[in-house]
């Protein structure tokens, strides 16, 4: 049975506790819609302390400084984005406002794609993907390459896809496109992985979610044990 197959039902959970998929989350004209909303945004180069990534971004409710690992205050949402955050909140079945943060990005052909996990201050990420095709990766963390287990997902346009409890905390993720929905694409030099580069172009969405209390103690214990991955 293949992906196609088994996404045909609506939202799937992987084999991964906490990683769900659903396609076709938006119409052919609602994506875009939403491209020609991001072609009027304030995108910048991405950084990563003293790195520039071949990607453009631009963050709402928050944006993270990688010299200090903190979150600094930023710009509140674009208006013209609430629809699309309200409707990935009903999908999510979350209360209204539990969205706190948003980054929308644009990946280029050749955009360096390594393995990461994403900052310690939000709960759950979703992702929101627009415009071209992805081949997400995932594997275990802490690594053990002896019994390294990869599960690869195939991303299309106009999907959706959701990382929490183990899919969020307890995973790296890498891509062999476009990466999707705030999976940076930003990779120091001495990566220990072989950097994949996009094919195609690729703008999306990446919605994280406020932090639960038992999100305060693993975000802690990511911090006491110097793994914040940058997105």
């Amino acid at each position: 049975m293949t992906q196609a197959t088994l996404f045909d039902e609506g939202p799937i959970k992987s084999s991964i506790e906490g990683l769900v998929y659903e396609p076709e989350f938006l119409s052919p004209d609602e994506e875009k819609e939403l491209i020609e909303i991001i072609k009027t945004l304030p995108l910048h180069a991405a950084r990563y302390k003293q790195y520039v990534a071949r990607r453009r971004v631009v963050s709402f409710g928050g944006s993270y400084d990688f010299d200090v690992n903190r979150l600094l205050p930023g710009i509140q949402l674009d208006g013209r984005l609430h629809e699309l955050r309200d409707r990935v909140e009903e999908w999510l079945g979350v209360p209204p406002g539990d969205l706190v943060h948003a980054l929308v990005a644009e990946y280029e052909p050749g955009t360096p794609l390594g393995w990461h996990r994403d900052v310690p201050d939000f709960e759950m990420i979703v992702g929101v993907s627009l415009g071209g095709h992805a081949t997400l990766r995932f594997r275990p963390y802490p690594d053990a390459p002896t019994t390294r287990k990869v599960v690869q997902l195939d991303v299309a346009p106009r999907s959706i896809y959701k990382l929490a409890g183990e899919a969020r905390w307890l995973r790296r993720a890498s891509c062999g496109g476009p990466l999707p929905s705030g999976l940076d694409g930003c990779e120091p030099p001495d990566s220990e992985i072989p950097r994949e580069t996009a094919m195609q172009r690729l703008l999306s969405f990446a919605y994280r979610s406020r932090m639960s209390t038992i999100g305060q103690k693993r975000s802690f214990n990511s911090r006491t044990r110097h793994e914040v991955q940058y997105v």
